[in-house]
C-alpha cells in the first residue's frame, strides 16, 4: 500500500510539474542578456552603459523574468522589476498610474520586449538609473567591467 501511494505522489508532482509550466521564470543567462541590451540599444542609452543595465537587472531580479517583489502598497513585476504604482497595472495598486499602459502579469512572461520598452521609457523620463533601487545601491560609481566581460 505504501509503495502505491509512494508511486501515485511521484506522478502527481511529475504531472504537476508539467502543468504549471514557467512557475520559476526563464533566467537569462548573462552573456544572452548582454547581447538582447545590446542587440535593442542600451549601450549609451540615457548615459548609461550595458554593464550599467547588466548590474541593475542582476540586483533586481537575478537575471529572472518572472522576478515579483511586494513592496506592501505596491509591488515590483518582471527581469526590470518595473512597478505597479506607476508603470505597470495590477489592478491591486490603489491610485496607479500605468505610464507603460500595460498589465503587470505581460512583465513576468518570457517574451521581454515589452519589458524592454517599459524599462526604457522609466529611464528617459528619469534621465537615467535613479529609479532602480539595486542600481542606485550596488552599481552606481562602481566598476562594472566584470558584468560584460566575454560576452
Amino acid at each position: 500500500m505504501m509503495r502505491k501511494s509512494m508511486l501515485f505522489l511521484g506522478f502527481l508532482l511529475a504531472f504537476l510539474a508539467l502543468a504549471l509550466p514557467g512557475t520559476q521564470g526563464k533566467t537569462i543567462s548573462r552573456c544572452e542578456m548582454v547581447k538582447i541590451l545590446r542587440r535593442n540599444g542600451f549601450e549609451g542609452f540615457v548615459g548609461k552603459t550595458v554593464a550599467d543595465w547588466m548590474c541593475l537587472i542582476k540586483y533586481e531580479s537575478s537575471y529572472n523574468t518572472k522576478a515579483y517583489n511586494n513592496n506592501g502598497p505596491s509591488r515590483d513585476y518582471g527581469i526590470f522589476q518595473i512597478n505597479s504604482k506607476y508603470w505597470c497595472n495590477d489592478g491591486r495598486t490603489a491610485g496607479a498610474k500605468n505610464a507603460c499602459q500595460i498589465s503587470c502579469s505581460k512583465l513576468q512572461d518570457d517574451n521581454i520586449e515589452d519589458d524592454i520598452r517599459c524599462a526604457k521609457k522609466i529611464a528617459q523620463e528619469a534621465r537615467g538609473l535613479t529609479p532602480w533601487y539595486g542600481w542606485k545601491n550596488h552599481c552606481q560609481g562602481k566598476n562594472l567591467s566584470s558584468f560584460v566581460k566575454g560576452c
